[in-house]
Parts: structure tokens; C-alpha cells; sequence
């Protein structure tokens, strides 16, 4: 029976693939902190990129994007399409600043036309720290797993007071019903979580209020 191979630090191939690997990585960072540092006081926003300009939740992004450029804030997407294509629209469409943090992928993101700024990152993990270090406020429209990773990744870190609280709005009570009541019937009741953190996230259904939350938590 064959042996496996066992790579050990003396093997050089794997040094210095990894140590290049911390370079680009490194090299990420850089590019993204001199990047986002100019951006001002932005607001993040998540959502599915399947969504199409005629679902509800597309036009109701647009709308927050928009309400919120005319107040000063910048939008921060992920520069694709559908909800992010939506946020950057309405930024644009307000004048406002409308970024986006591009993620290349196997099969490859099309950055959406509605963005005035833009960066491209390869590591997933660097992307999501410029989402949060340079947001006042996140977001959080319908969408998939991305969009589920970008929420709990902000309540977490809210949570253990890795960073301080700021507003995390989940857009749409008709979609985010159901996990949020199982937070409060299955997750609370095991005592998984505290009661009190299900104040860590807002629900709502009115851009308006939105905005509202927003400025009602930085007055």
C-alpha cells in the first residue's frame, strides 16, 4: 500500500506559494484600505444577485440607495447585478457615491454599469472587511447564502463587540419571517442566543424607515 506524502516546511514549492499567497493577500488589504478611507460615510447593501428590475426587491433597493445618496451617503455593493445593480442605480441616479467591491469568480461577476468607483478582489475574507470597516449601517435586501454569510458575519462581530453596533436592517418581513421567528422559537428557547441580541437587527418594510433608522441612530 502506498504511502502518502507528507509535506513538511522544508518543501519548498509549498514555502513559497504560500508566502506569495500572503503577499497578494497583503497586497489586497493595501489597495482596499487606501481605496474605501476616501469614501466617507457609506451604507452597505446586500441582496441576491437574480433578482430582475421589475421584483418588488429590486425596485425597493433602488429606492433606499437613492433616499440615502440624497442624504450623503455613499452605497457600497458588490458590484454585481440585481440587488447590487439596483443600490448602485439609485446612488447614481441621486448623484451619490456608488461603489463597488468586485469578486472575481470562476465564472466571472460583470461589474453592473451603475457604478462611479470600483475595486476587484480575489479573497473573499478581504472583500467583507472593507464591507464592514468603511459602512455606517448594513443593508440587508432578499438573497442567497452570500447575502446570509454578509448578516451573520455583522451580528457576530456586533455581537462579541469585535466592532461596535451599528444599524443591520433586514429588508422585507415576508422573507425573513420565518428566520426570524425560528430565532426567537428555536434559537432563544435552547438558549443558543440571548433573548435581548435579537435586538441586534431590525426588520422593515418602508425604505423610508430605513433611512430614518439610520439617521435616528448617528443623531
Amino acid at each position: 500500500m502506498a504511502r502518502a506524502k507528507t509535506l513538511t516546511i522544508n518543501d519548498t514549492s509549498v514555502q513559497i506559494e504560500e508566502t506569495w499567497r500572503v503577499f497578494r493577500i497583503m497586497a489586497e488589504f493595501i489597495d482596499g484600505f487606501e481605496f474605501m478611507s476616501t469614501a466617507g460615510k457609506a451604507v452597505s447593501i446586500f441582496g441576491s444577485a437574480r433578482l430582475k428590475p421589475q421584483d418588488k426587491y429590486y425596485k425597493a433597493a433602488e429606492k433606499i440607495a437613492y433616499l440615502l445618496a440624497k442624504e450623503g451617503f455613499g452605497i457600497i455593493t458588490g458590484a454585481g447585478p440585481g440587488i447590487m445593480e439596483a443600490a448602485n442605480k439609485g446612488a447614481s441616479r441621486a448623484k451619490g457615491s456608488s461603489i463597488g467591491l468586485n469578486i472575481q469568480l470562476p465564472t466571472a461577476q460583470r461589474p453592473n454599469p451603475y457604478i462611479s468607483t470600483m475595486l476587484e478582489f480575489r479573497y473573499f475574507f478581504v472583500r467583507k472587511v472593507m464591507f464592514v470597516k468603511y459602512a455606517k449601517a448594513f443593508v440587508i435586501m432578499p438573497g442567497g447564502f452570500g447575502t446570509f454569510d454578509e448578516f451573520f458575519e455583522s451580528i457576530t462581530l456586533v455581537q462579541t463587540k469585535r466592532i461596535d453596533q451599528f444599524p443591520v436592517i433586514l429588508f422585507g418581513s415576508e422573507y425573513w419571517d420565518g428566520l426570524v421567528k425560528w430565532f426567537a422559537t428555536t434559537v432563544a428557547k435552547r438558549q443558543c442566543i440571548r433573548k435581548d441580541e435579537l435586538g441586534l437587527f431590525k426588520v422593515v418594510d418602508d425604505p423610508k424607515e430605513v433611512v430614518n433608522i439610520i439617521k435616528r441612530f448617528y443623531a
